[in-house]
């Protein structure tokens, strides 16, 4: 009976095929009967009633059953049920008329699908008893649950499969590798479906596997990367704890061998050969060789280094972090002429070693490397290498300064010759004879202009100046005493009116070009000349300065208001050489304290001597003065030339309006015809030669006077023509023999019409005739455009002939 039911008990009929021994039957008793519980449930008691305390709300089932008829797993039933068919029992919940089917009147409940405990484990139902007239619930709803019992049906899978492991070459027996492990979807509480063991399958000559753990370890200690770097072992899990009948699984472990230095680096070869040039600079890779090593990563990092003295000197080896290869290269300049082969010996080292493989040898190795050293043809070599002359200023050309050497370092000894570049001595300062180096002057020396030069010296073979060497020379210019000291400044001084006796009035201090060695020394006097001076005197203060003194009381301004005192200076040569400079003193008025108040505007004298400085200002303004002169000058030509040229314009306008005939004196308004008639004025023509006077027929005659004095049309008969001839001729004659004036295309005149007028032209330049030759008549045959102009002729000849009677 459940407990906590109020009034009704279920009771569990649990029927029995047979009745076997305890132990080893149990679990099959509970297989064929499912409606028993597990192995130790409470025993049936005598005459099928279940002993009080039983769990009775739980059923087994077998997985996977495959028989053609339904599955029986248990029965319900109530105490108040009598056997009649009076109660209807009836079940709900997880598979309830689908995968279990219960029969109403008897209670039995069958499974009619095959189960698979992988998928789900149990189901719970829920069981109720009604009248099967009333449809009342005769218990209350009890829950029941059917477990679905296992069966070794699922094989152990390795689930986390493909395996990679790794261990180190050369490990001991007995090193853990790696570890695996298989999954079985039976229940591992139920007999020894689940209990997996594992075992190798392949591979077992050199790994073995726990067989409970699933942990591989090596079975031999003398695996070797270097003859075989990985295993591909094969491992089995059984499970029924590997009984017979046990299901099986199996995967495969990729074993990778791990290396190790124990590999010693090797050369292939015992001696390498390369060959360089003698010319080659530090630095040049001569050739590369290499050490093996069976090991890799970083087991094959080498380093490399030069074991002889000789070697070591001459050459240098670093390693190429890429390639492990060492790299020889030229540490000093080799020189065929002194050595045609080297040998280096090169080591190679691993740089990890690994203490545990100490024992296995030596982990270095040593190679020969032969270095050829090829000759080239060089250029000549300067010996010894100074680069220093010096020589004396007052040297005469052709003199010697020195003497340069250089020789062939080839073993055939080519004669040299020597030139000197001629960009590093553009004057020509210094020659050298081609064939001995000698370095001789060209030209006249000047320490003071140049105290040293900078030449290059080239030298070549004689046969080949292809090859030429460049050696730099210096040059230093020694001083002789050839420039006389001067006066540092042209010196002025003042003195006042009222000065005392042995006052001092100005400190003299003096300069020199040279630069003796033994430094400067200078005497100070006055000159010849002032030895009859009693004014002042001159004191030599023995430190290359001088003072003058006033040695007179008082002086005059009225009587004389500037001294000239000239000093006479001496160098210490050798040889002496001297100059003689001014000192200009004004005399001034002074207050009663000594200080200066007042000179005469004309005390200050230009010093005969000026300094180049002062000379250079001076003519600088001069030429600016000069400059602006003539800047003026031609502006005004300028503007004078422009103001001719709209003069001559407008006299040009005015000839060419001659021959409109207009509309004569009654046309006033288009034409002024007394406009006309005074254009040209001959008031100012002077007698009857047509020379002119002075300033009329010379070449400087203005030309607007010029213009003036043309010949009217009106004729007169004292009227001389040849001032129009002499006038052109005399302009065109000018205007050849002046370069600075354009040539102009033609000379414009107005004395021809023009081949296209069908009228004789009106110009009285081209009249050759006098006054009494002219005859217009012509003019009244030429139509009536010209009807007025024959009027005012005719009128006109009609006035002369009335004047002349």
């Amino acid at each position: 009976m459940a407990k906590g039911l109020q009034g009704f008990s279920w009771t569990m009929l649990l029927l029995f095929c047979a009745i076997q021994e305890l132990g080893s039957w149990a679990m099959h008793t509970a297989v064929e009967s499912p409606g028993l519980g597990q192995p130790g449930d409470p025993a049936l008691l005598a005459g099928g009633r279940v002993k009080r305390g039983w769990v009775w709300n739980q059923f087994f089932v077998v997985e996977e059953y495959t028989g053609t008829e339904p599955l029986y797993v248990g029965k319900i039933h109530s105490d108040s049920d009598e056997g009649d068919g009076s109660i209807k029992y009836t079940i709900s919940g997880e598979g309830a008329g689908t995968i279990f089917l219960i029969d109403e009147i008897t209670g039995d409940i069958h499974a009619t699908e095959r189960l698979d405990r992988e998928q789900k484990t149990f189901y719970t139902l829920r069981a109720q008893a009604r009248d099967r007239q009333t449809d009342q619930l005769l218990e209350p709803e009890s829950e029941f649950i059917i477990k679905v019992q296992d069966i070794n049906d699922s094989e152990p899978r390795f689930l986390e499969g493909p395996y990679i492991g790794s261990v180190a070459e050369l490990s001991p027996i007995g090193t853990s590798v790696m570890q695996v492990m298989a999954s079985d979807a039976d229940d591992p509480t139920y007999g020894s479906s689940a209990r997996v063991v594992y075992s190798v399958l392949e591979g077992e000559q050199h790994f073995t596997v726990d067989s409970k753990t699933g942990v591989i370890r090596t079975a031999v200690a003398d695996l070797d990367r270097e003859t075989q770097d990985r295993y591909e072992v094969v491992i089995r899990a059984t499970d029924m704890a590997g009984q017979l009948g046990g299901l099986s699984g199996s995967t495969t472990v990729t074993i990778v061998v791990t290396d190790v230095n124990d590999n010693p680096p090797r050369f292939p070869q015992k001696m390498y050969q390369f060959s360089i040039v003698e010319t080659a600079p530090v630095g040049t890779a001569i050739g590369r060789v290499k050490a093996e090593d069976s090991d890799v990563g970083e087991n094959t990092d080498m380093t490399y280094q030069v074991k002889d003295e000789e070697g070591v000197e001459m050459f240098k080896v670093t390693t190429d972090s890429n390639t492990q290869e060492a790299v020889i290269t030229v540490q000093k300049p080799l020189d065929y002429e002194s050595k045609k082969v080297h040998t280096v010996v090169v080591e190679a080292l691993n740089k990890f070693v690994d203490p545990r493989f100490v024992d296995l040898g030596t982990f270095r190795d040593q190679t020969i490397v032969r270095v050829s050293v090829l000759d080239v043809d060089e250029p000549p070599e300067f010996r010894p290498p100074s680069n220093l002359m010096e020589v004396q200023e007052d040297a005469h050309v052709g003199s010697v300064v020195g003497v340069v050497t250089a020789l062939d370092p080839d073993t055939a000894n080519h004669p040299v010759r020597y030139a000197i570049d001629r960009s590093t001595d553009t004057e020509r300062i210094f020659d050298i004879d081609a064939k001995t180096g000698a370095i001789v002057t060209g030209k006249v020396l000047d320490r003071e202009t140049a105290g040293w030069h900078n030449i290059t010296v080239l030298a070549m073979e004689a046969d080949n100046h292809s090859q030429v060497s460049r050696a730099s020379l210096r040059i230093r210019i020694l001083d002789v005493n050839d420039n006389p000291p001067e006066l540092a400044t042209p010196y002025e001084a003042a003195v006042c009116e009222d000065a005392k006796p042995g006052q001092l009035i100005q400190t003299i201090s003096v300069v020199d070009r040279d630069e003796p060695q033994s430094g400067h020394r200078f005497y100070f006097t006055l000159a010849p000349e002032a030895t009859n001076n009693h004014h002042f005197s001159l004191l030599d203060i023995q430190d290359n300065t001088a003072a003058v003194h006033t040695q007179r009381v008082g002086f005059n301004r009225q009587e004389q208001d500037v001294y000239l005192l000239p000093i006479l200076v001496v160098d210490s040569g050798p040889p002496a050489l001297s100059s003689t400079g001014t000192l200009t003193i004004r005399v001034c008025g002074c207050d009663s304290n000594g200080a200066i108040q007042s000179c005469n505007s004309t005390a200050y004298v230009v010093s005969a001597t000026l300094s180049p400085g002062a000379l250079i200002a001076l003519l600088v303004c001069i030429l600016i003065l000069v400059v602006l002169v003539l800047l003026i000058l031609t502006l005004k030509r300028h503007h004078k030339s422009h103001l001719t040229s709209e003069d001559d314009e407008d006299m040009r306008d005015n000839v060419i309006k001659y021959n409109d005939e207009g509309g004569g004196e009654q046309d006033t308004e288009a034409y002024d015809m007394s406009a006309l008639r005074s254009l040209y004025d001959f008031s100012e023509i002077k007698g009857g030669d047509g020379g002119g006077g002075p300033g009329e027929g010379g070449p400087g005659r203005n030309p607007t006077s010029e213009l003036h004095a043309l010949p009217q049309w009106v004729q007169s008969p004292d009227l001389d023509f040849s001032v129009f001839r002499d006038y052109i001729s005399r302009k065109v004659e000018q205007a050849d023999e002046d370069l600075s004036v354009p040539p102009y295309d033609s000379f414009q005149t107005y004395a021809f019409e023009g081949s296209d007028s069908p009228v004789p032209s009106l110009s009285s330049i081209n009249t050759w005739s006098s006054g009494s030759e002219q005859d217009f008549s012509y003019l009244g045959g030429w139509g009536p455009r010209f009807r007025q102009l024959a009027a005012l002729y005719a009128g006109r000849r009609g006035e002369e002939d009335s004047e002349e009677s």
